[in-house]
């Protein structure tokens, strides 16, 4: 099997794709992730995913390299990660009550030159109607201040919400991983057979 790469310093995507029990490394790729004019929010997971996977093959020429990339969208604004507390209630005070939208955006680029496969995975999140002191109490105790929409779903998370909705839970957190099985498989890699 390729060497396997994932593009990312993300803690949470390096535990999802461990659940694989593929041998695999992390780089961290140096990408500017702001959104271009116009750009949607679709068009935007699927460029960074592709940008962060191609932004290490050089690096890693031989190997299958695994790129993604999140947003939250509340209608069609996107929600960024909120980077403080005030951020963060504002935020979730704003999705009380209300649905979001996340949109992952994964790439596996085959090494330089090699096919590249991209997709788009949406996820959507139900919120309950919070109040202030149930948001705050959440804000406190995750801090959830570098996370796509205020939210930690692998955590305390989960009691923000009334119902899920999407054919990969794991997208949520961030590395849609039915979908990266699959597009392994089309690069030759059987996860279940492999290692």
């Amino acid at each position: 099997m390729k060497p396997l790469v994932l593009a990312s310093t993300s803690p949470f995507r390096r535990d999802l794709l461990t659940r694989l029990r593929l041998p695999f490394t992390t780089a961290a790729p140096e990408v500017d992730e702001s959104r271009r004019p116009g750009e949607s929010a679709q068009d935007l997971v699927l460029r960074l995913a592709e940008a962060k996977a191609r932004a290490i093959a050089p690096t890693h020429p031989q190997a299958l390299i695994i790129g993604s990339d999140q947003v939250a969208c509340l209608d069609t604004r996107i929600l960024g990660k909120p980077g403080d507390r005030a951020n963060a209630i504002a935020q979730l005070e704003e999705t009380s009550g209300r649905t979001v939208t996340f949109l992952t955006g994964l790439c596996l680029l085959e090494g330089v030159g090699g096919p590249c496969r991209v997709l788009c995975e949406p996820f959507r999140v139900h919120f309950r109607s919070l109040s202030r002191a149930q948001i705050e109490a959440y804000v406190d105790l995750e801090e959830p201040f570098n996370s796509a929409g205020s939210i930690r779903s692998e955590g305390l998370g989960i009691a923000l919400f009334e119902r899920l909705e999407g054919d990969d839970p794991a997208a949520l957190i961030g590395l849609p991983l039915i979908q990266l099985t699959r597009l392994l498989g089309e690069a030759g890699v059987d996860v279940l057979a492999a290692r």
